[in-house]
This record gives C-alpha cells, sequence and structure tokens, in this order.
C-alpha cells in the first residue's frame, strides 16, 4: 500500500506541475506578441545591444518594412551594416537615418550595397564587396521577398515559379555563399531568415507564398542538422502580419500582377520596429525559430501547430475567408476572384 501511496503522490505531483505549466503558458501567449520561449529570451536572455556591438550584420530587402526597421535598430546596438536592396535611393535614406539615431557611428560603418536578388550573377561578387569593405562577415539577415492574395486554384504557375526564384532560391545561393565563408574562415557566423507564420501553418489564399516559406524551413532544417558540430547559428523567423508595404507588392494569381493594396492603419497589425526589436531578441539569443504576432493569431498559430489532428475539424468550423484576414492582418482585403 505505502508503494501505492508513492506512486499516486508522485502522479498527482506531476499532474499538478504539469497544470501549473500549462496555465503560466497559455496566460503568457495571451499577453504576449511572440511565442513564449521569444518573450522568456526578452525578458530574462542575451540583450541585442550586448551581443551585437561592432558586429557586421548584412541584410537583405532593407529599403522598408522589417528590413529597414532591422536596419535601424541594428544602428542603435552599434552594429556595422551591410543594407542591400534594389532602390539605391531609399537605401541611402535608409543609411542616413541610421546616422542620425546612433552618433558614434561613422559613414564607413554602414554600406550601402544595391542589387536585384534575381540577378544570381552579383551575388558572389557583392559577397566580396562586403568583405572587402568590412574583412569580415557575422551575420547574414535574409529578408528580401513578396507576399500574395489569390485563391490556390486560380494560380498560374508562372507566378509559383516567380515566387520561388525570389523568396527561396535567389536567398538559398546567397546564404549557400555565406556558409561556405563560415566554413573556410572558420569564424563563427550566423544565418536568419525571415520566414513568417505561413511558413508555420497552412496559410489560406496565399498557396505559393505559403509554399515558399514552408520550403525555406525544409531548407535550413537540413541545413542546422547538417551542422550541428560547427559554430553557426541558425535562426528562422516567422513574424505575422506587420505594418509595412507588402501588401501593395504582393504577388496576385496572374503573372506580373501586383495587388497594390495597403494594410489600413485600423488593422490589428504589429509595427515593424516592434517586429524587427522581436527578431533581434530571437538571433541574440541563438533561438532556432521565433513567432512574432499578436493575439489572436499567436494562439491559433499554437493550436495549429501543436494539435493538426484537430486541424481539419477545426476549418470546418471556421470561415476560412476571416481566418485568411487574420493572418493577413486585414479584414478589408477582398480576393476579386471567383
Amino acid at each position: 500500500m505505502d508503494l501505492f501511496y508513492i506512486i499516486t503522490s508522485v502522479c498527482l505531483s506531476v499532474c499538478v506541475i504539469y497544470c501549473l505549466y500549462i496555465f503560466v503558458w497559455f496566460i503568457i501567449a495571451c499577453i504576449a506578441d511572440c511565442d513564449v520561449v521569444t518573450f522568456l529570451s526578452e525578458h530574462f536572455g542575451k540583450s541585442p545591444a550586448n551581443e551585437f556591438n561592432g558586429k557586421v550584420f548584412w541584410i537583405t530587402g532593407a529599403s522598408s518594412g522589417i528590413g529597414e526597421a532591422l536596419a535601424k535598430n541594428l544602428a542603435l546596438c552599434n552594429a556595422r551594416l551591410v543594407i542591400s536592396a534594389r532602390r539605391k535611393d531609399q537605401l541611402v535614406r535608409v543609411k542616413e537615418e541610421c546616422l542620425a539615431l546612433n552618433a558614434k557611428l561613422e559613414d564607413k560603418d554602414i554600406l550601402v550595397l544595391d542589387f536585384d536578388m534575381l540577378d544570381y550573377s552579383v551575388h558572389d561578387s557583392s559577397f566580396q564587396k562586403v568583405l572587402k569593405h568590412f574583412g569580415k562577415l557575422d551575420l547574414l539577415i535574409s529578408n528580401a521577398g513578396r507576399s500574395q492574395r489569390a485563391s490556390w486554384q486560380n494560380i498560374e504557375i508562372e507566378v509559383d515559379r516567380n515566387m520561388f526564384d525570389l523568396n527561396v532560391f535567389s536567398l538559398i545561393n546567397l546564404n549557400r555563399i555565406a556558409v561556405r565563408y563560415f566554413f573556410k574562415s572558420g569564424n563563427a557566423g550566423g544565418l536568419a531568415i525571415i520566414s513568417s507564420i505561413a511558413g508555420v501553418i497552412g496559410a489560406p489564399d496565399c498557396g505559393s507564398y505559403t509554399g515558399a516559406k514552408h520550403a525555406l524551413h525544409g531548407y535550413f532544417e537540413s541545413l542546422r542538422n547538417e551542422t550541428r558540430d560547427r559554430n553557426i547559428a541558425i535562426t528562422m523567423l516567422c513574424p505575422g502580419p506587420v505594418f509595412s508595404d507588402i501588401v501593395r507588392e504582393s504577388f496576385t494569381s496572374k503573372q506580373g500582377e501586383k495587388v497594390n493594396d495597403v494594410y489600413s492603419s485600423k488593422e490589428r497589425n504589429m509595427t515593424a520596429n516592434r517586429c524587427a526589436h522581436l527578431c533581434l531578441v530571437a538571433i541574440a539569443n541563438k533561438l532556432e525559430e521565433s513567432w512574432q504576432a499578436l493575439f489572436p493569431l499567436i494562439i491559433a498559430t499554437y493550436f495549429l501547430r501543436n494539435h493538426s489532428f484537430l486541424l481539419s475539424k477545426l476549418m470546418s468550423l471556421v470561415d476560412v475567408k476571416k481566418f485568411a484576414a487574420v493572418i493577413r492582418g486585414s479584414r478589408c482585403y477582398r480576393l476579386n476572384e471567383d
């Protein structure tokens, strides 16, 4: 009988501890604008300001939105920057604003490197320009890319190809150059990839985009498992809806067409600055994956990620268009498709 009581007591204790853990986790998930591990890292982990001082970061897609916000947040951390995108005039503007934010930074501390990610032929030469200017690279943040608004059955195959060329293959090519550099130099390095909540769950009304983001997770999970014995940190960053120009430039279902819409200020979206800060917290603490999204999307992501067996039942009860709008952060946008 004594053994029975001991086993019962242990089981009850474990159940109580587990219930407390779930309760605390749920409370944090409800009040946080990120996943629980990122939340705890922000409050109790390493500070980006301490970790990034003097390090060299290369940000692609840095002319606006999250990329621009990352550059400005890193400038405040005394990091040295390479900022890339197609629009040189916007990169120059971002550089000037970064320098204005931190008087300790000099003109030479921020390199403007404009190029088209789809022009693979300039990737290696661009990388060499970074090394020539700074002598090293500590971390590459891959942010360049476009989103999508389209019904799955109407998407032209050329749109899928264009989406993967920009959001996957161009990014993979540049990151492979970075990985080879880290291997050859023997230096510790890092890769941070801006994915999306759509890379974690199957987001409706953006099939090509969702597929591309899922592909990134596959590519970099494979790389992570190949390089466990190397000093390379890989962080997948998964934002939800963020106020930026991403909707305006989004693909539709038709080749060469753009959405040309913008987020309303009334939408419940995260600011680019807050998203960038959370991304840098994740990078500083070398998290493998980090989500940045507001309630209720963050809870929905946990549910769909960890309880996929209930997904089909849930989706049968939910208006798919409303669910898609929550993921997009837009209640006003409607697909003009049959």
